[in-house]
């Protein structure tokens, strides 16, 4: 039989996948005596394999023991359908990010999507804006936002924003981050955080967390990896910068005891990385082990 050596970096990955998955028998994928989870897999992290093999790749979430999943879009499938092939494996959709400018022309639209992904939640991951990150953009931002979510909570469905670290442009006393916690409705409005993006531009996800304590629901899990230079606010760096869980500077037990302390619901593993088939079971690994 003629081998293939470009297909054996996934090859890799399903094995360690199965290796992982059957690894806890008594408790799901990335759970352990500490992390009770529960905990899924940002697809995005596939982006690319989905680009290629959609029914392939989500057989490849199945071999990792994923059974929940947010959603960055359904790869040509309609959400019905897109659903079914998760359902089929074994995976519930939880989440997924949808457009600012969705939110903004169409919530309704959104909703609709929504609630044919069968989803618990759907938020935004980006607020479109040209240099830094202003006041005025913000203001905006807030304004759709308590909107959409007002829209959302009329369906059974929560609206989250995912922090993506360029919104703690000064203002204030504090900083653009914190005006939309205090204009965004507690009741309408919920946030994800992706530690990564709280870490990279210098700040705490610990002190976050304690701070907002009731409004965050969702956590992207991700490690940074070491000598990455912080402090910028951007929100974008190179995607090599995404490490596997426990390999990079994260202090990861602190961020996990708190989070669990403020009452997190769920969280995700997000890997952006081009090895990102390689370093999600080694992220699940580190999550069944580490101890807080």
């Amino acid at each position: 039989m003629k081998m293939n050596f470009h297909s054996l970096p996934s090859c890799v990955g399903l094995l360690i996948g199965i290796l992982t998955a059957s690894s806890s028998p008594a408790a799901p994928a990335g759970t352990g005596p500490s992390f009770k989870g529960p905990v899924g897999l940002q697809l995005y992290s596939l982006r690319d394999q989905f680009s290629k093999d959609v029914p392939g790749t989500l057989n490849e979430v199945k071999m990792l023991g994923i059974k929940y999943a947010e959603l960055a879009g359904t790869y040509g499938l309609p959400p019905e359908k897109f659903t079914q092939e998760l359902a089929a494996r074994g995976v519930k959709p939880i989440s997924a990010h949808f457009a600012y400018e969705r939110y903004r022309d169409d919530a309704e639209g959104v909703v609709k999507e929504a609630k044919a992904l069968g989803l618990e939640y759907a938020g935004c991951a980006w607020i479109p804006h040209t240099g830094d990150f202003d006041e005025k953009t913000c203001r905006e931002a807030i304004a759709i936002f308590n909107k959409a979510g007002e829209a959302m909570a009329k369906q059974g469905l929560r609206f989250f924003y995912h922090v993506h670290g360029f919104e703690f442009q000064p203002y204030g006393q504090g900083t653009l981050l914190d005006l939309l916690f205090q204009e965004t409705s507690p009741k309408f409005v919920n946030y994800e955080m992706d530690i990564f993006w709280i870490v990279f531009p210098g700040q705490d996800p610990v002190k976050l967390l304690e701070k907002y304590p009731s409004r965050w629901q969702l956590m992207h899990l991700k490690d940074m990896r070491k000598g990455t230079q912080t402090g910028a606010l951007t929100g974008g760096t190179d995607v090599k910068n995404d490490a596997a869980l426990g390999q990079g500077l994260m202090d990861l037990p602190a961020i996990l005891r708190a989070a669990k302390k403020v009452g997190v619901k769920w969280y995700f593993i997000e890997d952006e990385s081009p090895w990102s088939e390689k370093q999600i079971p080694e992220s699940l690994r580190y999550l069944e082990k580490v101890k807080f």
